[in-house]
């Protein structure tokens, strides 16, 4: 029965985190107290559901014991007209918010405010809308937990300081927004698609939220290139969720997903935001990030991939904005363009890239062309140390079955 109830108070903290905690902001204004008052709320489902059993709707529960709490603690300390808020009630001037009423969306506005850094902004989000700890914050950012736990603490002193009102902001201000926001949901999005550690490869409840997010963002402003691209992009990679795992649970690679299982509803929806976002110019870098999701999703087979459309479509996306992951992900199209000695070759400039020093995937990609060349000894090494770097259990398993592979071929 324990078990039962920490598999579903689990699952409620994946789904239902950012809901309660967002709410509850809305009452208190203040975020240390709302925060506080959430993980309370967890807190008491642990002591609480093996008792009376898990609620039909826990999301409503918790959202109700952490409000009860927060009021508990404003009429003790008489907070409610007394202090400075957090988070300043701006109800004079009404906003875009008013027609979609989701407390969800104030709140990655007001984590992604501009007197807020970039890094900042990112790290609030992951802490107070994705729910992850501070130590799972902090590893995100390759940074030791208490320099996470000050940066964390000095952004929300900064939104006191600034009387960063909790709110979506008014039409006329949304331009000069939203590039953060988006970035913010798009992290949001990859985080849930391939969760930088633990034992889920996928969460499912931030894919959801960060796709929920787009299309609220969407309805704001329909016109945006770079939201409908975003949301393309999202669309076009989550109709693939489906197919990432075998019945046995081991990770497939794009080379071996049942490609008729793909959720065809999501491709055309995305393949239709895409060309809207594409029919604006310049295109933004969500767009061509989407077209190189809907090539993948358009070739019938592995084997139909046009690996040099993708190419020259990482081009464009480098010319756009450039990146070591993007230079990397190019690499590796040429390297199923033109074959692994090839690959290893675009790859060997990006070994010295400081920003790829403690990324697996470069290490994972050198190990699969050193691979394909037969070159079982520095595959072996490559593959141990992209392990080394690999935080997230079913990628490392996974890992970890190529290694058991190429070393066997050391034996024969």
């Amino acid at each position: 029965m324990d078990d039962d109830v920490n598999a579903a108070v689990a699952l409620a903290h994946r789904r239902d985190w950012a809901q309660v905690l967002a709410t509850t902001a809305q009452l208190t204004r203040d975020l240390d107290l709302a925060e506080e008052c959430t993980q309370d709320a967890f807190a008491q489902a642990l002591q609480t559901w093996p008792r009376d059993g898990v609620p039909a709707r826990p999301g409503a529960w918790l959202t109700t014991i952490a409000r009860n709490r927060a009021r508990d603690v404003l009429r003790r300390e008489s907070a409610f007209r007394r202090s400075m808020p957090l988070l300043v009630g701006d109800t004079a001037v009404p906003g875009p918010e008013d027609a979609l009423d989701d407390d969800r969306l104030r709140l990655v506005f007001t984590c992604c405010h501009p007197a807020l850094a970039p890094e900042a902004q990112i790290a609030l989000t992951l802490r107070l809308v994705c729910g992850l700890s501070t130590a799972e914050v902090a590893h995100t950012f390759l940074v030791p937990e208490p320099t996470m736990a000050a940066r964390i603490t000095r952004a929300k002193k900064k939104i006191l300081k600034a009387r960063i009102p909790y709110r979506v902001p008014a039409p006329e201000h949304l331009d000069e927004r939203v590039d953060a926001v988006l970035e913010v949901v798009y992290l949001i999005f990859t985080t849930g698609h391939t969760a930088p550690f633990g034992a889920h490869l996928v969460r499912g409840d931030l894919t959801a939220s960060a796709i929920r997010l787009a299309r609220m963002l969407h309805l704001l402003m329909p016109a945006d290139a770079a939201i409908s691209g975003l949301l393309a992009l999202m669309l076009l990679i989550g109709a693939r969720s489906a197919t990432r795992f075998s019945p046995e649970g081991r990770l497939l690679l794009l080379s071996e997903q049942d490609r008729t299982r793909w959720n065809t509803r999501a491709i055309n929806e995305g393949a239709a935001l895409l060309t809207d976002a594409l029919s604006r110019r310049p295109p933004t870098r969500y767009a061509v990030e989407a077209a190189i999701a809907a090539v993948h999703a358009e070739a019938p087979t592995w084997e139909d991939t046009d690996w040099s459309e993708i190419v020259g479509l990482y081009d464009t996306l480098l010319r756009l904005r450039p990146s070591p992951v993007a230079a990397l992900n190019r690499a590796v199209a040429i390297g199923l363009r033109d074959g692994p000695a090839a690959g290893l070759s675009a790859l060997a400039p990006l070994e010295a890239e400081p920003a790829l020093a403690a990324y697996g995937y470069l290490s994972a990609a050198r190990a699969d062309f050193l691979r394909g060349l037969r070159r079982w000894n520095e595959a072996a090494l490559a593959y141990e140390e992209a392990i080394a770097l690999t935080g997230n259990d079913v990628e490392r398993s996974f890992l970890d079955g190529r290694l058991t592979e190429v070393k066997a071929h050391l034996k024969d």
